[in-house]
């Protein structure tokens, strides 16, 4: 069974804590929805966990093992992250599709791309759809389903929805929703969202440079 594991982890800017002493404990099939004030570090938050950025003090431990102890490029494998607004390279939708697949040394298999698509309400043209034709929307369904063609352990959700109308938001958190029930990751979502917050299984409050479970569920 996968772990996440937070212990005293700290962060400082310019010498000043943002913040400091998180401990917690996340299992297989968890979903907690991180909120709090603007600038207080939530996605700051992520990033460390992604290690993306480096935290100051504490420890992040996968399933028992150090963050430290275990190669960049397989951690990112296992734990991924999707941001606000997504970063798409290259020319054409298959471009950013294939990467998933080329960086595990695999063959692209188009089906499953096409099969992910559909799931995002895009049909089987936009795999070879110029990424500067696609709308806000279209992009963002692309950046996520290319963090969801294998479905990690840890799964870092930023901001994800933001901007975005209410028919994208639908589908892509139906999908996610879908790939939770099959395949039991960890996923931690930052979001300002009421209605995502009013639906949260698990709501994590970081605000005040501290952080707690808003049930005070034991860490």
């Amino acid at each position: 069974m996968t772990t996440l594991q937070i212990k005293q982890l700290g962060y400082q800017i310019d010498q000043q804590w943002l913040w400091q002493g998180l401990n917690f404990t996340l299992h297989e099939n968890d979903w907690v929805t991180i909120i709090g004030q603007s600038g207080g570090g939530k996605s700051t938050l992520l990033k460390v966990l992604a290690a993306l950025q480096d935290a100051e003090t504490g420890d992040i431990l996968l399933d028992g093992v150090a963050i430290s102890d275990i190669p960049v490029g397989e951690y990112r494998q296992r734990v991924s992250y999707a941001a606000q607004s997504a970063q798409l390279f290259g020319q054409t939708v298959r471009e950013n599709l294939d990467l998933p697949f080329t960086v595990r040394q695999l063959t692209p298999d188009e089906d499953r791309q096409i099969a992910g698509l559909e799931q995002m309400q895009l049909d089987a043209s936009y795999l070879d759809k110029a990424v500067t034709e696609l709308s806000g929307g279209q992009r963002q369904r692309i950046g996520v389903l290319r963090n969801l063609l294998f479905m990690p352990k840890v799964l870092l959700l930023d901001e994800i929805s933001t901007g975005l109308d209410a028919e994208t938001k639908a589908v892509i958190w139906a999908y996610i929703r879908q790939l939770q029930a099959e395949t039991h990751p960890i996923i931690l979502s930052v979001t300002h969202d009421e209605g995502e917050i009013a639906q949260a299984n698990q709501v994590f409050v970081l605000e005040h440079g501290q952080g707690g479970f808003q049930d005070d569920r034991s860490n």
